[in-house]
C-alpha cells in the first residue's frame, strides 16, 4: 500500500488548526502527529510532499452543480469530465450534482439518465441529489427506495411553471414523505406563478434586456417563498434547505425560523456574496453584456451582500456552494438576445470557490476554519459524506489541498479549465492558489499541471443528513 506523508504545514479544518504532519495510506489518512512530538519522525514513505508555508485543508465539497443539465433549449457547458477537472484545479474533491426526474417518468429514470453520464468521467468523486419534479404517489415511493440506497436529497420548485413547477401541496406531501423516510428537502424558493405575470408585463412593456431578469424576480417574491416553504415544513415535520439564498429578506426568514428552534438551514453562492446588479446592468459593446450573469435567484443590488455575510458568520446561512451551471455567451445566453426570459439561467463557478472564499478570509470577513466550515464540512455533514469528506482526520478519505495562502492570482476565462467562453469574475485578483491536490490519495493536481484522469471520481453513496443526529 502507497503511504504518502505531508510534512510540515499548517492543518486547518473547520475544528482546529494545527501544525501536523499527515500520514495517508492508500486512499485514507491514517494519523496526524503535531510538530514537536517526535510521532511523525518515524514515518517512512514512499512520496513525500513538502507544506511548509501552506495550509493543508480538506479537499472542498461543493454540493450545488449543474453538470451537462438540459435548460431552456440548450444544456450546461461543462460535462462531467470537464466540470469535475476544474473543480479539482479549483481545490473541490467531491460535488454532489442533481438527477433530474422529467415530468410524467420515474425517478428511477432520472437517477439512471445521470448515473450514465456521470459513470466513467469525472475526475474526483460525486454524489446525486433528486430533482422531484412530478410529485405522484408513485413518486414518493420512489424516495424511500432512493433514501434507503443512498440518495438522501430532494430539491423541488417553487419557480420555473410548466417546467420544475410544484404547487404547495405537492409540495407539503413531499415533506411529509421527507420527515418519515429521512430525505432532506431542498427548495428553490422563488414564488414562480407570480414573477410569470412580470416578466409578461416587462416584455409587453419592451422591458427586454438583461437586466429586467433581477427586476422582475423581485426580492419580496424570494422572500415570501422562502417563509411558505418554512412553514409547509413545520406542518409536515420535516427539516428544509434553501438553495442558492440570494436577499437580505430570505435571510431574515431563515433566521427567524431557526430562532424558533426550526431545523431550517441555508445555501448561498460566491455571485450573490461578489457580484451584484451592477453586473447584470453592464451593456457592453453591444448591449448585451450583462447575460452573462443571468441565474436565478438573480443577482441583488449589492447591500445585500452584507447580510449575506453575516448569516455566514452567525450560522443562519450553512453552506457555500456553486450552482454552477455554466453557459457559453456565445451561442448560449445569446438565445435571450432580445428576450432575457429566453437566456439560459446560470453562472460558471466550479473552480472558482475555494479561492473567492480565501479572499473573504483575507478581507477579515470570515476565519480560517469558518471558510472550512463553510465550503468542506457543513456541506459533507449536511448532506451525510461526514467524515469521510470535508476533514483531516484518521479514517477520513485523503481529499487534500496544499494551498498557498500568499500565492496572487487574477481570474480569468483565458485561464480558466470550465467549458465556458466567460468568467464571471473576469479580472477579479485574489490572494490565495492551490498548489497540490490529492483525491483519495491520489495527487489530481500539482503545481500547475493536471494529473487526473476521466473516471477516477467515485459515486458517493450518502447518509441521511448529519445535522439532524
Amino acid at each position: 500500500m502507497n503511504r504518502t506523508v505531508i510534512r510540515g504545514g499548517l492543518v486547518v479544518t473547520a475544528a482546529e488548526e494545527v501544525h501536523a504532519d499527515v500520514l495517508i495510506e492508500g486512499e485514507k489518512v491514517v494519523a496526524l502527529a503535531s510538530f514537536g512530538s517526535g510521532v511523525a519522525e518515524g514515518w517512512t514513505a514512499d512520496r513525500v510532499l513538502d507544506a511548509r508555508g501552506l495550509y493543508v485543508i480538506p479537499g472542498g465539497v461543493d454540493a450545488h452543480t449543474h453538470m451537462e443539465l438540459p435548460f431552456g433549449g440548450t444544456s450546461a457547458s461543462d460535462t462531467f469530465e470537464t466540470g469535475t477537472r476544474a473543480a479539482a484545479w479549483g481545490g473541490t474533491t467531491t460535488i454532489v450534482d442533481f438527477a433530474v426526474q422529467s415530468v410524467g417518468s420515474s425517478l428511477r429514470e432520472g437517477l439512471d439518465t445521470w448515473h450514465a453520464k456521470a459513470q466513467g468521467a469525472c475526475a474526483i468523486d460525486y454524489g446525486f441529489h433528486m430533482i422531484l419534479a412530478d410529485v405522484t404517489e408513485h413518486s414518493l415511493k420512489e424516495m424511500d427506495l432512493l433514501v434507503a440506497e443512498g440518495v438522501t436529497s430532494f430539491k423541488l420548485f417553487m419557480a420555473y411553471p410548466g417546467v420544475f413547477y410544484s404547487d404547495d401541496g405537492k409540495i407539503l406531501r413531499a415533506m411529509q414523505r421527507g420527515a418519515d423516510n429521512g430525505g432532506l428537502i431542498m427548495m428553490h424558493a422563488e414564488n414562480g406563478i407570480a414573477i410569470d405575470v412580470l416578466v409578461e408585463q416587462a416584455l409587453a412593456a419592451g422591458k427586454t434586456d438583461p437586466r429586467y431578469h433581477g427586476e422582475v424576480r423581485r426580492e419580496l417574491l424570494e422572500a415570501e417563498a422562502t417563509h411558505r416553504a418554512i412553514k409547509l415544513a413545520q406542518v409536515a415535520g420535516s427539516p428544509l434547505y434553501v438553495v442558492h439564498v440570494s436577499a437580505a429578506s430570505a435571510v431574515a426568514e431563515l433566521a427567524a425560523a431557526r430562532r424558533q428552534g426550526l431545523s431550517v438551514f441555508g445555501e448561498t453562492c460566491p455571485q450573490y456574496l461578489f457580484l451584484s446588479t451592477d453586473n447584470l446592468a453592464e451593456s457592453g459593446a453591444d448591449g448585451f453584456e450583462g447575460a452573462k450573469y443571468v441565474c436565478s435567484t438573480p443577482l441583488r443590488p449589492r447591500e445585500h451582500q452584507a447580510e449575506l455575510w453575516k448569516g455566514l458568520r452567525t450560522g443562519d446561512l450553512q453552506v457555500v456552494s456553486t450552482d454552477h451551471c455554466p453557459f457559453c455567451f456565445s451561442g448560449q445566453k445569446e438565445l435571450g438576445r432580445d428576450d432575457f426570459s429566453k437566456i439560459p439561467n446560470g453562472l460558471p463557478g466550479v473552480e472558482n470557490r475555494m479561492d473567492l472564499l480565501h479572499q473573504a478570509v483575507v478581507e477579515g470577513r470570515i476565519s480560517r476554519r469558518r471558510w472550512i466550515e463553510i465550503a468542506c464540512a457543513a456541506p459533507a455533514r449536511m448532506f451525510g459524506l461526514y467524515p469521510r469528506k470535508g476533514t483531516i482526520a484518521p479514517g477520513a478519505d485523503a481529499d487534500i489541498v496544499l494551498y498557498d495562502p500568499a500565492a496572487t492570482q487574477t481570474l480569468s476565462a483565458a485561464t480558466h479549465h470550465m467549458n465556458v467562453d466567460y468568467s464571471a469574475y473576469e479580472g477579479k485578483e485574489v490572494t490565495g492558489k492551490v498548489r497540490t491536490v490529492l483525491s483519495r490519495g491520489a495527487v489530481v493536481i500539482d503545481d500547475g499541471a493536471y494529473l487526473g484522469r476521466a473516471g477516477h471520481g467515485r459515486y458517493q453513496p450518502r447518509a441521511t443528513c448529519q445535522y439532524l443526529d
